[in-house]
């Protein structure tokens, strides 16, 4: 399958994020918001982090993989079902309480920020790095844009082992575009909320805040039976 245009890009976060990322003017890496000393609520499993937090990527960019902003390829992520699911250690939200920043590979490489992007999820040991914009074409696009779709996003993600197309799905479907350092507010194009009171909960806090930013309602990146 043919890479999209625009390949969009898609990072979540719990809402109660939202002040301490609009006071800094953007999503900044793991190792960045710790040296800022920003305690951001945690929604992420602790095994797979403290993975990351040792894992290196290539020379260049250099550096971990906590040294840059992870995005996935796609909404409604298996990471998100795991924690409507109550199944990540230590966070109480649920997916509700989750919204999804949207922006693309070309906003978010505009100025030359270093990147690389891994054709599975990052941690995984047997995930390949790639640091050529030319090399999307190795993200599995054929698993995650085929049909029945949800915003232009195959609904399905699971793993199936008796079946070769699918037996490695969801690592697939948790392909990772890392941008090191932080990335600019200003080159998201959007955030997602699951209902019309989370997005205007979202509005509310950036306009506290004074970003500019669009909000909108986008049920089909959440588990909700589609």
């Amino acid at each position: 399958m043919a890479v999209p245009n625009p390949v969009r890009l898609f990072h979540i976060t719990a809402i109660a994020n939202l002040p301490a990322i609009c006071a800094a003017g953007a999503l900044l890496s793991k190792n960045q918001g710790a040296t800022n000393g920003i305690a951001y609520q945690n929604i992420a499993h602790q095994g797979a982090q403290g993975a990351r937090s040792i894992k290196s990527v290539p020379n260049p960019p250099g550096g971990l993989v906590h040294d840059f902003v992870p995005f996935y390829f796609a909404p409604r992520s298996p990471m998100l079902l795991a924690i409507n699911g109550g199944r990540v250690a230590g966070c109480d939200w649920r997916q509700a309480d989750i919204a999804h920043f949207e922006t693309t590979v070309e906003h978010v490489t505009a100025a030359g920020e270093d990147f690389v992007f891994y054709d599975l999820n990052a941690t995984l040991a047997w995930s390949t790095p790639y640091t050529g914009l030319a090399n999307l074409d190795k993200v599995a696009w054929d698993l995650i844009c085929e049909s029945p779709a949800l915003d232009g996003y195959c609904k399905y993600w699971q793993s199936k082992l008796d079946h070769a197309r699918y037996s490695d799905r969801m690592e697939r479907r948790q392909a990772e575009f890392l941008v090191k350092g932080m990335v600019p507010l200003v080159r998201f194009t959007r955030i997602g909320a699951i209902d019309r009171g989370h997005a205007d909960v979202v509005r509310a806090i950036l306009d506290q805040a004074g970003v500019k930013l669009p909000v909108v309602v986008k049920p089909e990146w959440y588990f909700l039976g589609q």
